[in-house]
């Protein structure tokens, strides 16, 4: 029987995942990136929220929840079997404190009862224990007006909940990532090689070969394109025959990524729900800290993202400072990070949802993350990936799908 050989576009989680499923399931795979190793992009640089979806409060239906919810579930054991070592210790080890912001979109009593709606969910749910932490019990505590105060005490947080959501240490993660990539014999990288567009070898035959066209030439026929981009990847669905559809928003963030001298004693928190910040403490010394109007370098809804603005040395400086003044305004802990951190790093990368308009709305379509998944072509298949955490999960969908000759 012949291999299958699969061109896969975009070295970011979901691409490698791909890849090193489809390589361990017999596949030859050239996996295209434009940097110049795998897990340069927002994969790298964001806070590694495992979500169930709680931060998805503004969707009252449940559908964006009730979406992200597999994908939640069965990323700890698909990610270990990938990069062949736990998560335990890149896991943060608290529950996240939501609190809820004056200016949010949500009121305080319907985000507690959105809270309690999911969280009857997850006591239902059969792969509840596989999570992060076992989650078959979730019980969601609100903190009461003297908590509140101890953990913030700014006018600008009108009420506060505890719910057993977890993150990973993403740097940690794709270090795993590309040690896996570069073990596997079956996964040929090409890197420094930017994707221009995906084309059949014979327009008469779209389950036949498909091309790739890069900056540095044409390759392939190959069995099977999967778009796994998030840059990008718009432009290449529309060289391939596969028409966008709907309304969809690239964005540009900025985050910080903080390494302090001791042992901060700082809550997992996100301020929600609307255009605000949040704060992940994986390790007591390792930290994501983000403001989003400090973070948000550009946005734009057109087919190729706009370019996001170059930041000279005083412009990044004013970035970092700004995250740490937003969040110390609500959060005291801030203060010991600004004051204990060693090394600081501001990256991030591009973001693609589906969905268009400001997060301080509350009637934008970018408050719903439901509409994700895989569209298809032929033999050419493009994936939007949601969200880090839904990942691993459609991979293992495509790769079942590929391996079957389906």
């Amino acid at each position: 029987m012949k291999t299958p050989t699969v061109a896969v576009l975009g070295a970011g989680i979901m691409g490698s995942s791909l890849a090193l499923m489809l390589a361990r399931s017999g596949s030859h795979v050239t996996l295209f990136d434009q940097h110049a190793q795998p897990f340069r992009g927002a994969s790298r640089w964001n806070e590694g929220k495992i979500h169930l979806g709680f931060l998805y409060n503004a969707d009252g239906s449940m559908q964006s929840a009730q979406r992200m919810l597999p994908g939640g579930l069965s990323f700890k054991p698909l990610v270990e079997d990938l990069i062949g070592t736990s998560l335990d210790a890149v896991t943060t080890q608290r529950d996240d404190i939501y609190l809820c912001h004056r200016d949010s979109v949500v009121a305080p009593d319907a985000m507690s009862h959105y809270f309690e709606r999911l969280a009857a969910i997850l006591r239902e749910a059969p792969d509840a224990c596989r999570y992060l932490v076992d989650v078959s019990d979730c019980r969601i505590e609100k903190l009461s007006s003297a908590g509140l105060d101890s953990l913030s005490g700014s006018t600008e947080v009108v009420a506060g909940f505890r719910v057993p959501e977890r993150s990973v240490e993403t740097t940690w993660v794709a270090d795993r990532f590309v040690a896996a990539l570069r073990a596997e014999p079956r996964v040929e990288q090409a890197l420094k090689t930017r994707v221009i567009g995906a084309r059949p070898a014979d327009r008469s035959d779209l389950d036949g070969g498909w091309l790739v066209d890069t900056a540095q030439g044409t390759r392939g026929p190959f069995d099977f394109v999967v778009n796994c981009l998030w840059e990008g990847r718009l432009a290449i669905d529309r060289s391939a025959g596969l028409a966008p559809a709907g309304d969809w928003t690239h964005r540009y963030r900025l985050s910080l990524f903080v390494h302090t001298r001791s042992v901060v004693d700082v809550p997992n928190v996100v301020i929600a729900t609307g255009p605000f910040g949040d704060i992940k403490n994986y390790d007591g010394r390792n930290l994501y800290l983000s403001w989003y109007p400090a973070g948000l370098m550009c946005e734009g809804s057109e087919i190729t993202p706009p370019a996001p603005r170059a930041l000279d040395d005083a412009a990044r400086e004013d970035v970092i400072r700004t995250i740490f003044d937003e969040l110390g305004k609500i959060l005291p802990g801030i203060a010991a990070i600004r004051r204990e951190a060693d090394k600081t790093i501001l990256s991030g990368g591009w973001v693609f949802a589906v969905g268009r308009g400001s997060l301080a709305d509350p009637g934008t379509t970018l408050h719903h993350r439901s509409d994700f998944g895989i569209r298809r072509l032929g033999s050419y298949i493009s994936v939007d990936t949601g969200k880090y955490s839904t990942a691993p999960w459609l991979a293992r969908e495509i790769a079942g799908r590929i391996s079957a000759g389906a």
